[in-house]
């Protein structure tokens, strides 16, 4: 390539340069302003047998603190007792939560039974007050928003 091949080359590549640069920041600024939503249990029932093992509803409370509405497109999550993984389960039924406000989520949950036997035992054999438990989920959304991964733990007393 001779040099006035060569210099032009360069004056091309610098706009390409400079519009993948800008482009990047666009998209890393379209986020900055997100904050992520606050997820808590709000509750945990058994619901009734129906053919396979025993199925619960976990109620989630999603608060939305952003001036723009949440689309989720799925929820994965599991719950952790002692550091067994007992009840997990996925959804993609989740209503689209408005700018700040808060909406319960209903998840339907099976229980992992091996786990179960598994933390009888282990409770048999060692004498605590306490079961640490873990809640954690991922969160899809629709669109260019990034997957969130969140967990709440906490302790029950067995007293």
């Amino acid at each position: 390539m001779n040099s006035l091949g060569s210099m032009a080359w360069r004056v091309a590549r610098f706009p390409l340069l400079l519009i993948a640069v800008l482009s990047l920041s666009a998209c890393a600024t379209l986020f900055a302003d997100i904050d992520p939503p606050k997820v808590s249990v709000d509750s945990v029932r058994s619901l009734p047998n129906a053919e396979g093992g025993p199925r619960f509803e976990i109620t989630l409370r999603i608060a939305n603190p952003n001036k723009q509405a949440l689309n989720i497109t799925g929820i994965s999550y599991a719950v952790d007792l002692l550091g067994r993984e007992l009840v997990s389960g996925v959804s993609n039924d989740i209503p689209r939560i408005a700018a700040y406000s808060e909406q319960k989520v209903k998840l339907e949950a099976g229980v992992n039974l091996l786990q179960v036997l598994r933390l009888i035992t282990e409770l048999g054999q060692t004498s605590t007050d306490n079961l640490d438990y873990r809640f954690s989920a991922k969160i899809d959304f629709a669109g260019l928003m990034p997957t969130l991964r969140v967990s709440e733990k906490g302790s029950l007393s067995l007293n």
